[in-house]
């Protein structure tokens, strides 16, 4: 199984479409983030847990699952370094690979050093562009192999029928 833990205010600290969204609202720019990784999850296949630091959300620790991707808000006295590196002693296992979203190189030599692998948030970036360019090849093919009816007709016949939908005749 491969993890990709995402550190949530890293990325969204680095993106330009979820900086924008942060100068606005940062709740609009967590949304973002969200459903950005639920299709990468959705689309790859691989287990997406996103942490964010209660620096902008106060409170206990909280977990949520929103379009079946993992999302913690940590404590109020834990950051988010910490409980990504918590889930990493967790998760990290023979069967496991787990990856770390982040640009904070700190954080990624800590989770290296704890046997998790990196991407930085240009690196996912990049990869979210391409499986959104490869899903819009397949939208693409599909609709260009489905068949327009399941009765073959003419071009006149079907000409025919839409004028009648119309109730041009």
């Amino acid at each position: 199984m491969v993890v990709l833990i995402v550190d949530g205010y890293n990325i969204i600290g680095d993106w330009d479409e979820l900086k924008r969204l942060k100068q606005k609202d940062m709740s609009q720019a967590r949304d973002r983030l969200i459903e950005l990784m639920a299709e990468y999850q959705a689309y790859s296949g691989i287990r997406v847990i996103i942490v964010f630091d209660a620096y902008y959300v106060r409170g206990m620790e909280n977990k949520l699952k929103q379009y079946k991707v993992e999302i913690i808000f940590t404590k109020e006295k834990e950051t988010a370094d910490e409980c990504i590196e918590r889930l990493v002693k967790k998760l990290k296992n023979v069967k496991t690979q787990v990856y770390v979203a982040t640009s904070d190189y700190t954080e990624q030599r800590v989770t290296f050093g704890q046997g998790a692998l990196r991407k930085s948030a240009r690196e996912l970036a990049i990869e979210i562009n391409d499986l959104e360019h490869e899903i819009t090849l397949n939208v693409a093919q599909h609709e260009k192999a489905k068949p327009k009816s399941k009765i073959p007709l003419t071009d006149d016949v079907l000409e025919k029928f839409e004028k009648w939908r119309r109730g041009d005749i």
